[in-house]
């Protein structure tokens, strides 16, 4: 399982505001479900830590059918069928057929090494509407190195020619590591040579494999360094760019937009801004693969079970939801700072650090 996200002009709907947050008493943005923990790679910073099954407990196609009738109740979310490997489900298509006729706007987050001509068609067909593949390296060598697959950089690529020949759009994820940072302006110019709409930078979160790999995670100094770079190529790119587990990043958009004396507001600044740092429990949630409702995919507090209460009272009534949308209960510098509207820090590398999912992000340089 890979960093995997994805994000779209759909996002573009409005949201009322949650009483001192943002967004939590409207139905989610984004829902990632992890459709199954089955995976055909090893990557070394796996959120959970997938491997082959079979696992289980996951959730067959008619539970799956009725969990995506449920989201359809809260409202019209971007659904990111994850993993592990979501095309090793048998039942991809059905499910994402299904969601489609819901009003839901299915998109997938494969690794790319399963896809072929005839899978990428039917995936289109399916109403799938955007894959996210990650590329952690410019080269076979870093890459595959993170996948610990022998070429698995080559047959990503090779998914990704056989999705963009389908005419099925598709963004570029890249985890940052001290072993690819020096890579990623290289990865961004592939991105573009391939034809993505995006490209999605994330900062590693230390959860599953990650926990394994802290050491190869960048300091607070080069994660300011790097978002700094990343707003740089705004103007230079025609590709939409968001970064994901970095929420410093809309603090830095907000900073930045002032110096360079473009209007900025909380609600309004460009794509970037239908969005906020961390979405955990406000406009965005995790679904695993036995049914288990978290903020995301690395934050492992649990706020429900779709499989004994439905969806939309989990999202709507979860303590932990809740906690998540008010920000003044936010802690430390998290929650002194004037940008906590807009970043809110990582909640799961606070969790990580703390055990506290409100404590102040420890990856952050900013003095409030």
């Amino acid at each position: 399982m890979e960093h995997k996200g994805t994000n779209s002009s759909a996002m573009q709907h409005s949201h009322k505001k949650h009483p001192g947050g943002h967004g939590g008493d409207s139905g989610p943005r984004l829902v990632a479900w992890e459709i199954t923990r089955n995976c055909n790679l090893s990557c070394v910073h796996c959120r959970a830590a997938a491997t082959c099954g079979p696992y289980e407990g996951e959730l067959d196609t008619k539970a799956a059918f009725t969990l995506l009738d449920q989201i359809a109740k809260v409202g019209s979310p971007i659904v990111i069928l994850t993993g592990g490997e979501p095309m090793m489900r048998d039942d991809i298509y059905d499910v994402a057929s299904y969601g489609d006729s819901k009003g839901l706007r299915m998109v997938m987050a494969p690794n790319g090494t399963l896809i072929t001509k005839e899978s990428a068609e039917k995936l289109v067909a399916s109403g799938i509407k955007r894959i996210s593949i990650s590329l952690d390296g410019a080269n076979k060598e870093t890459h595959d190195n993170f996948r610990k697959v022998d070429g698995a950089f080559k047959s990503a690529l090779q998914g990704i020619e056989f999705a963009n020949n389908a005419g099925l759009e598709f963004q570029i994820n890249t985890t940052i590591t001290t072993e690819n940072l020096d890579e990623i302006e290289r990865i961004q110019e592939l991105a573009i040579k391939l034809g993505a709409v995006a490209h999605h930078i994330f900062l590693l979160v230390p959860t599953g494999r990650g926990k394994y790999i802290i050491d190869k995670g960048i300091s607070a100094d080069e994660y300011e360094t790097t978002l700094n770079w990343f707003y740089d190529q705004q103007d230079a790119s025609a590709m939409q760019l968001k970064a994901t587990c970095a929420p410093h990043y809309y603090r830095i958009l907000r900073q930045r937009a002032k110096e360079d004396g473009k209007k900025v507001t909380f609600d309004t600044h460009g794509l970037d801004a239908v969005t906020r740092g961390c979405l955990g429990g406000t406009s965005f949630c995790f679904i695993s693969h036995v049914g288990m409702v978290k903020p995301c995919g690395f934050l492992d507090v649990p706020c429900g079970d779709i499989t004994k209460e439905p969806f939309d009272k989990v999202w709507k009534e979860s303590k932990v939801f809740n906690d998540l949308r008010d920000f003044s209960k936010l802690e430390g510098k998290c929650g002194r700072c004037e940008y906590k509207r807009v970043c809110g820090g990582c909640r799961a590398r606070a969790f990580e650090a703390t055990g506290s999912y409100m404590a102040e992000e420890p990856l952050c340089s900013y003095v409030p």
